[in-house]
């Protein structure tokens, strides 16, 4: 995916992350490698389906963001893409506070 097609700028941002696909319940552990406003790449060895619905979740200094969102490319054995498509008004600021550290 070039960068031409994103919305906004990614940024190397490195945390945990919990992924939880809402058809069948399971939760995968990963880490972040990226971050932008609008979704995260995710590094992991088994992503998940181009259009899998997920909850992401991603802590980082002791806050922890949530969202819920779908998978826009995957990898195998590298990680995937993932775009947030809604969060409370309290994990967007999480979020906004991490994204001011840029």
């Amino acid at each position: 995916m070039t960068s031409d097609l994103r919305r906004s700028p990614r940024h190397p941002f490195f945390a945990s992350a919990e992924i939880t696909e809402h058809e069948t319940g399971m939760r995968m552990s990963g880490r972040t490698s990226e971050l932008s406003r609008y979704g995260c790449y995710l590094d992991m060895m088994n992503p998940l389906s181009s259009k899998s619905v997920v909850d992401i979740q991603i802590v980082h200094d002791g806050q922890t963001f949530q969202a819920k969102g779908h998978v826009v490319y995957s990898q195998s054995n590298v990680g995937m893409g993932a775009t947030f498509d809604e969060m409370s008004p309290e994990h967007e600021k999480i979020l906004e506070q991490w994204m001011g550290s840029f």
